[in-house]
């Protein structure tokens, strides 16, 4: 074997390479979580963790933050100036990191190990750590969170997803239900020209904005063009903003939509997560409504809450549980039951996790479930599991061996 090559597979396989990596993945968690204050939770976590190498605008943020710690205060960096800043790689970021940890474990165990009963335990302790890695891989790119806002008597079908939008175009002609043509935000961005199947006209997105404000046509506004020409956008203007970066709040969307058949322009439209009526119009004797709405995700079976409890210790105002009585209907299985979810005690059911998330302050019937959907939730169980074994197991054979030693 080639000496360079030789030197690369034994730097893959080198103790000192997996010392390395710790002490930088220790580092980058610090960061991080440092950065988590100036940006934001959901910025931190893209440029730190989920992401190759982290970026010269996010580090400094999170170094300037880091000072704070030792009583030296720099002008913060905020998420818009991340945001706009150049993309500069200087640190290796959680992906890098983490696909270098499993590498150098998968190298060091099939240059060194050899599989015995007496290392039984260090190898049931390595595969642990790598289902660890992989799981949480799995996680990452799989693994799915939204939201049920609900009242005492209402039922829903579906979750909304927390931060993404859809822009719903809805056949309401029949009484029986309805026909839902839902268009993802990652195509209304793009702009242009869209052909929802079985539509028979099609879209042109002209304005999208990921955050905005919505004011009325008044004053200085007046001088410039209407954006739409239908609806309730005649009298509207919207304005684009910079985005949210606080858990607390999230981005409300507005968007300019034409509406074209063969024959022409039916109209322009504005839509936005401002608005709470959808805004219809008719074409060919059926009947659409048009609304942008958080991303729906729909489910072959129905929740009804039935009572929603908010306990707190006696003469104070301190939460003591929350708990939501809950009626799961699936006409598929012609299940109908009772479920009561409460704190640390959420239902399992077809591949969801519903926990009991929150709640409205104002308005005590409401009940927030949150809805996990993460096809590699054991695998963190199983790896613990596995290396905790892993780790008796080893005790053990070295425990049987020194009381024979002793005792011979």
């Amino acid at each position: 074997m080639a000496k360079p090559l030789k030197r690369f597979l034994n730097l893959l396989c080198s103790l000192r390479l997996t010392i390395v990596l710790l002490v930088l993945g220790l580092i980058l968690v610090f960061l991080g979580t440092m950065a988590q204050e100036p940006l934001g939770l959901y910025i931190a976590q893209t440029h730190f963790f989920h992401s190759m190498f982290v970026d010269a605008a996010a580090m400094l943020a999170a170094l300037k933050k880091s000072a704070q710690l030792v009583n030296i205060y720099l002008t913060p960096m905020l998420a818009a100036d991340v945001l706009a800043a150049p993309w500069i790689p200087v640190f290796p970021g959680g992906y890098l990191i983490g696909t270098l940890l499993l590498i150098n474990l998968v190298a060091a165990h099939i240059q060194r190990f050899r599989m015995s009963w007496k290392k039984s335990g260090i190898f049931l302790v390595h595969l642990g750590l790598i289902l660890l890695l992989l799981g949480q891989l799995m996680t990452d790119q799989l693994a799915t969170e939204s939201g049920i806002r609900i009242r005492e008597g209402e039922t829903r079908n579906y979750s909304e997803a927390d931060r993404r939008s859809e822009f719903a175009l809805i056949d309401t002609t029949e009484k029986e239900k309805d026909k839902v043509f839902a268009v993802p935000e990652s195509l209304l961005k793009q702009r242009g020209a869209i052909q929802p199947p079985g539509l028979p006209f099609h879209l042109n997105i002209k304005e999208y904005f990921e955050h905005s404000t919505v004011t009325n046509r008044s004053g200085a506004i007046l001088n410039q063009p209407a954006q739409a020409t239908q609806g309730i956008g005649v009298r509207a203007h919207a304005i684009e903003l910079p985005r949210v970066t606080s858990m607390e709040y999230r981005d409300v969307p507005s968007m300019v939509v034409e509406v074209a058949g063969p024959e022409g322009s039916l109209g322009t439209w504005m839509v936005s997560g401002y608005f709470d009526e959808p805004q219809k119009f008719t074409y060919k004797d059926r009947t659409y409504a048009m609304t942008l709405r958080l991303a729906r995700h729909y489910y072959p079976f129905s929740l009804s809450l039935l009572d929603f409890r908010h306990d707190k210790y006696k003469g104070t105002e301190l939460p003591r549980n929350f708990s939501s009585q809950i009626r799961l209907q699936n006409p598929s299985t012609g299940e109908d039951r009772e479920v009561l979810i409460y704190m640390n005690n959420p239902l399992r059911y077809a591949g969801l996790t519903f926990y009991q998330a929150s709640f409205d302050k104002v308005d005590d019937k409401v009940t927030v479930l949150q809805v996990v959907r993460n096809p590699g939730w054991l695998t963190p169980y199983i790896a613990c599991i596995m290396a905790g074994l892993g780790l008796v197991i080893q005790f053990m054979i070295h425990l049987v061996g020194f009381i024979k030693k002793r005792t011979s």
